[in-house]
């Protein structure tokens, strides 16, 4: 069994006891969020607004931090790649896929940004980190110790793909845009997802294209 198999072996098999305690994807909507967490103050929540978008973005079981199921050496990129994966999804093979889009916007220098945390705040690329998003506080504070299964799980992944070597790049390294139809319903399509055939990860499992599309050599 290779390092990834394993990975994600784990993961899915952490994933599978999530989803029997429930896992709240989002069961608040935008309009319910801003009941308490205008955009002005994304970037100031309070400890109790903290705990009621955990209720809706993480797992819904609370458990008492395990240092043993955290990887060892979670630095400041892992950290801010954890948090990008796992807010486009709680899946860890989508998880994966969309951590080696990242890290080939790192790995190129994608829009002039070499570093994760660049990356990813970039303004307008990743929609739970725009400025203003109700998402953006919630998601910029999760860290190591944050006690959702689920989020455990993305800093594993987040960790593995790092450090994984590049033959294990499930596409090239100029897929650098995934699309999401199922999360962006009601919004326009970005004109690259309109007009370019999208590219199939290179391993045997099926990604449901509704749920994300991937690109390569969009400018």
């Amino acid at each position: 069994m290779s390092k990834r198999d394993f990975v994600l072996w784990t993961c899915l098999g952490t994933l599978t006891l999530t989803v029997g305690g429930g896992i709240a994807l989002n069961p608040f909507s935008e309009d319910r969020l801003s009941r308490f967490h205008s955009p002005a103050a994304a970037d100031t929540l309070t400890d109790e607004q903290f705990e009621l978008l955990s209720g809706a973005y993480g797992a819904s079981d609370l458990q008492a931090s395990d240092p043993a199921t955290t990887p060892s050496d979670i630095d400041e990129s892992t950290l801010w790649l954890a948090r990008a994966i796992y807010s486009e999804t709680k899946l860890p093979h989508e998880q994966e896929l969309v951590a080696w889009v990242i890290r080939n916007r790192v790995e190129t220098e994608y829009r002039g940004n070499d570093t994760y945390k660049d990356v990813v705040l970039d303004p307008y690329q990743f929609s739970a980190f725009n400025p203003g998003s109700p998402k953006r506080s919630f998601y910029t504070r999760l860290h190591s110790g944050t006690p959702f299964s689920s989020w455990q799980q993305a800093l594993w992944i987040a960790h593995y793909v790092r450090h994984a070597d590049p033959t294990y790049r499930p596409f090239s390294v100029e897929t650098r845009h995934f699309y999401s139809e199922r999360s962006m319903q009601g919004r326009r399509m970005p004109a690259w997802a309109n007009q370019q055939q999208f590219v199939s990860p290179n391993w045997t499992y099926r990604v449901d294209e509704r749920r994300f599309r991937f690109y390569k050599e969009v400018s």
